[in-house]
């Protein structure tokens, strides 16, 4: 997988199309883990802290210096324009700091509201684990129109 590309669990989608998720008023939030469970397209049931088969929760960075935990997107939206439906949020940015994580590997994009705290997205950061904070900040940029995170062009 490229570095930087959102991935989407298989789950996830499926929990999403079965309307566990609303993606225009839950809590999505985006956690920050280490190498020790890999995510992948057919993780089973992901879920961040919540109930399902693998929990991220368990893997996190260490918090403090910089990074206090999961992060909640701000700026999202759910929109349909001209049959292009897109969720956007706005681009995350983790604050250097010297005693921050230097052990990141991957961020979980999870659903806070729902009670399973289901995950539905991974972006890998560094698959060697060394994505840090140490000496800089950490942006996590979306992609497509700088803040789009999924795309579903109708057709």
């Amino acid at each position: 997988m490229a570095t930087g590309s959102i991935k989407w669990f298989n789950d996830g989608l499926l929990a999403m199309g079965n309307k566990a998720f609303n993606l225009s008023s839950d809590t999505i939030k985006l956690g920050i883990v280490t190498t020790t469970t890999v995510p992948s397209l057919t993780t089973a049931v992901p879920h961040w802290g919540g109930t399902g088969t693998v929990n991220f929760a368990t893997n996190q960075v260490g918090t403090g210096g910089g990074y206090t935990g999961p992060i909640t997107l701000a700026s999202v939206t759910w929109t349909n324009v001209a049959g292009v439906i897109t969720f956007r949020a706005a681009d995350v940015v983790i604050p250097a700091n010297a005693s921050g994580f230097s052990n990141g590997a991957y961020a979980i994009i999870y659903d806070d509201t729902d009670t399973s705290k289901r995950a539905f997205g991974f972006i890998e950061l560094s698959a060697a684990g060394t994505a840090t904070i140490v000496s800089g900040s950490l942006t996590i940029d979306f992609q497509g129109a700088g803040t789009d995170v999924l795309t579903i062009t109708a057709s």
